[in-house]
């Protein structure tokens, strides 16, 4: 039996990383980026010290030749930047096999559109949704990348798609959960790095572990209310891809979007933050996108527009902590 052929676009350290979890587990994986010395050094090497510095990779072809990329490939898998995710997909549409699953890696809710990346798939490739995937849960690439164990949850309308992921990204240490809820499972892996932007902030201005406990908290129940509101499922929130993404992306010093929130609560404007980030936070962007939609379906999202106002509007976080916990007391619980 053949290998399954694994297309994965996007040479970062997630998109590397997943491709790293795909050939471990025995696919035939080919790692497309834009930068020619990291393909080069991912094919003969098998190392990517730009974004996965000291970690050994199985062999794998690194190539910017989309083309070469995407032929015959079963499965594709997207790990770019979400706000550019429509423009890249748009012009490779013509390279994907007309039967290849597409596979999200991106957290995010498109600008502009508010759409979350299964949608923007679906347009800038012009396939149907059931053969669309998306990949979340605590899943901290450095982690991963050092072979830590950790499960995820690969959703999918497709049960046969989900599986066929599934089996090609399951390993020793990577263990895939099935799930049919692609809203809930990407509106978690969207809304919870704002609400990291936001513990990050938090902690960057010295409040402690009750105040991380209280907005993880509150925050999960913000993800939770806008998914329920766009038909996802309950359950997903308290799973892998909710709950246990929420809390590796809010505690952990890894997570980007935490340490650029840390980077805002010790005093440095946004363009500091993002350049002493070094890399993509996701969160600093779609908070945006994610409050518009809250507002669209008339979702209260304090802690997002807490984020959105502290990014945008120049308020200053303690300001924040203030005005989130001067809000009307309620009974606890996804209503209040």
């Amino acid at each position: 039996m053949h290998p399954v052929r694994v297309a994965v676009l996007g040479s970062g350290s997630w998109g590397t990383t997943f491709a790293m979890v795909l050939a471990d587990a025995g696919c035939e994986v080919r790692l497309w980026g834009r930068d020619a010395d990291v393909a080069r050094e991912v094919s003969t090497a098998r190392t990517n010290e730009k974004y996965l510095p000291g970690i050994a990779l199985p062999p794998m072809t690194g190539t910017t030749d989309a083309a070469a990329a995407l032929a015959g490939a079963q499965i594709v898998v997207v790990a770019v930047p979400s706000q550019v995710a429509r423009a890249t997909l748009t012009g490779l549409r013509e390279l994907v096999e007309p039967d290849a699953v597409i596979v999200s890696l991106m957290k995010g809710v498109e600008l502009g559109t508010d759409e979350r990346m299964s949608q923007v798939i679906v347009e800038a490739l012009d396939v149907p949704l059931s053969r669309v995937a998306v990949v979340s849960g605590p899943n901290l690439a450095p982690e991963i990348a050092e072979r830590q164990p950790t499960a995820t949850v690969v959703a999918c309308a497709d049960p046969d798609a989900a599986r066929l992921v599934a089996d090609a990204c399951a390993s020793s240490y990577f263990r895939p959960y099935t799930n049919s809820d692609v809203v809930g499972v990407e509106l978690c892996g969207a809304v919870k790095n704002v609400i990291a932007l936001c513990v990050g902030m938090a902690q960057g201005r010295g409040f402690g572990s009750n105040t991380t406990a209280t907005v993880i908290t509150r925050g999960l129940v913000e993800i939770t209310r806008l998914g329920l509101a766009l038909g996802a499922d309950a359950e997903t929130f308290a799973g892998l891809a909710g709950m246990g993404d929420l809390v590796a992306t809010c505690t952990s010093p890894l997570s980007r979007n935490h340490t650029l929130g840390r980077h805002i609560g010790e005093g440095m404007t946004l363009e500091e933050a993002v350049a002493a980030t070094g890399t993509t936070a996701e969160g600093a962007k779609s908070c945006r996108s994610v409050l518009d939609l809250a507002q669209k379906h008339g979702v209260d999202m304090p802690i997002t527009q807490g984020v959105v106002s502290v990014l945008y509007d120049g308020l200053p976080v303690e300001d924040m902590a203030r005005a989130l916990l001067a809000r009307p007391q309620k009974a606890e619980g996804v209503g209040a």
